[in-house]
């Protein structure tokens, strides 16, 4: 198992995962922070926590109500 993270490249992954923390911590507290959302809110929570990179990204574009 140590020789699995010994063989990453962690230069590579290292800024895609802050990059997918900063996008989802970004993601709740807009989430937590709007009332209204386009669809249930609680289903966008889900999103945003269960599908990683591509769940924030789909609450901004689409689940974000404009008023």
């Amino acid at each position: 198992m140590a020789e699995l993270f010994e063989s990453v490249n962690w230069a590579l992954i290292a800024p895609l995962i802050v990059i997918q923390l900063i996008l989802q911590v970004v993601a709740l507290i807009d989430w937590f922070r709007i009332e209204r959302t386009n669809g249930p809110k609680i289903m966008w929570l889900f999103i945003i926590l269960l599908l990683n990179m591509i769940g924030p990204i789909l609450y901004f574009v689409i689940g974000r109500r404009q008023e």
